[in-house]
């Protein structure tokens, strides 16, 4: 896998960096932020290839934050996170896809898991 710009957004500071470890341990440049508003501020400063967010966060949501890169930044690719809520996690996730998520991971996955949709997201056209 080539090496890539990723930003993961995540309110849950030990998976955010846990995601981070292991994505800087396979080559990539990683940066966190811990919801959409810190997220924005990212991609407002930064050129991300791939932007890892999870969907149910204070301040702004990950749905919010999804729809403004893919409208401001089309070609970044977008994989959305979610362990679910008031409302089952497929849920979300679909709900994700149709604001423009490129793949998905339900909480809780495994490193393959991430790996994987890293490659399906770079995989679709915008």
């Amino acid at each position: 896998m080539a090496s890539y710009s990723i930003l993961v957004v995540d309110d849950e500071p030990e998976l955010r960096e846990l995601i981070q470890l292991v994505l800087t341990g396979a080559g990539h440049t990683v940066i966190g932020a811990a919801d959409g508003v810190e997220a924005a501020q990212a991609v407002a400063t930064h050129a991300f290839d791939i932007v890892m967010t999870d969907l149910i966060m204070p301040e702004r949501d990950g749905l919010e934050f999804i729809a403004e890169v893919r409208n401001k930044y089309p070609n970044v690719r977008i994989i959305a996170m979610s362990g679910g809520g008031h409302i089952a996690r497929d849920s979300y996730l679909r709900i994700a896809q149709g604001f423009g998520a490129h793949a998905i991971l339900e909480k809780p996955f495994e490193n393959r898991e991430v790996f994987a949709a890293i490659e399906s997201a770079l995989a679709k056209s915008s």
